[in-house]
């Protein structure tokens, strides 16, 4: 089973400039994509796509393979994930080179986690998924969404009014963060989400999207926040056997 790992991120960031080198905390936020994804062990190799000469600079710099720059098509601002990652595939069979399972890891998602991954893989191995991605719930029942028309407000199901939300099915979204997928029916479909396509779930805590400023100002809080958690949590579990022999 060998597996690419690929972290697409062109140079021409608008709602935030260069954002994909951009420090988050103090490291550019690409590198903590490029340094999990080299620490998980699950990759026979991590690679950069870009179009940016600085970029690859600082993606080979943390460990990440820069084997070719991508093209100016793939890199305006109508090109889609799914073209990038049809050029990278198409570009390394050049080489011989053939993978069973890919990793399209975006370079803004520092909340993606190991056990995220495994998790990931896991679940596509178990039920022979096309591709597998992490979604979070809507945090209020969609059901129950509003529009605004000249100040006036609407509910776009009016059926829903007097429902309870705890009566309403849970709504789910991407997260953003990352696909696994298996390279040859990507490929022949040329889909990410396919009608055989499974998803892992994360909480409100694990993720968060970053397309403004604003996003990333909470980003940063969050992501704050959770590595004070984990330290608190390994600190426990570390103190606690000590708290036995002492009984």
């Amino acid at each position: 089973m060998r597996r690419l790992a690929i972290i697409p991120a062109r140079g021409g960031s608008k709602r935030i400039p260069r954002k994909n080198i951009r420090p988050f905390l103090g490291k550019p936020i690409i590198a903590y994509s490029i340094e999990k994804a080299l620490e998980s062990g699950l990759f026979d190799e991590v690679m950069v796509s870009t179009d940016d000469p600085e970029i690859a600079a600082v993606a080979k710099h943390f460990g990440a393979e820069v084997p070719f720059l991508r093209s100016s098509v793939a890199a305006n601002d109508h090109a889609t994930t799914v073209d990038v990652l049809i050029e990278v595939l198409e570009q390394y069979e050049q080489y011989d080179l053939q993978f069973d399972e890919v990793c399209c890891w975006y370079p803004t998602a520092p909340f993606t986690t190991i056990e995220h991954l495994r998790s990931a893989f896991e679940l596509m191995a178990k039920h022979d998924f096309d591709c597998v991605f992490p979604v979070m719930a809507f945090s209020y029942p969609i059901q129950r969404a509003l529009r605004r028309r000249e100040e006036a407000v609407t509910m776009f199901q009016p059926k829903y009014q007097f429902s309870r939300s705890q009566d309403l099915e849970t709504a789910y979204h991407d997260c953003g963060l990352f696909y696994c997928f298996q390279q040859k029916r990507f490929q022949q479909s040329h889909q990410l989400w396919t009608a055989h396509t499974g998803a892992i779930i994360l909480s409100e805590m694990e993720a968060h999207d970053i397309d403004t400023e604003e996003d990333w100002k909470v980003a940063e809080f969050k992501y704050r926040l959770l590595q004070e958690q984990f330290a608190a949590t390994a600190a426990a579990s570390q103190a606690s056997p000590m708290k036995m022999r002492t009984l």
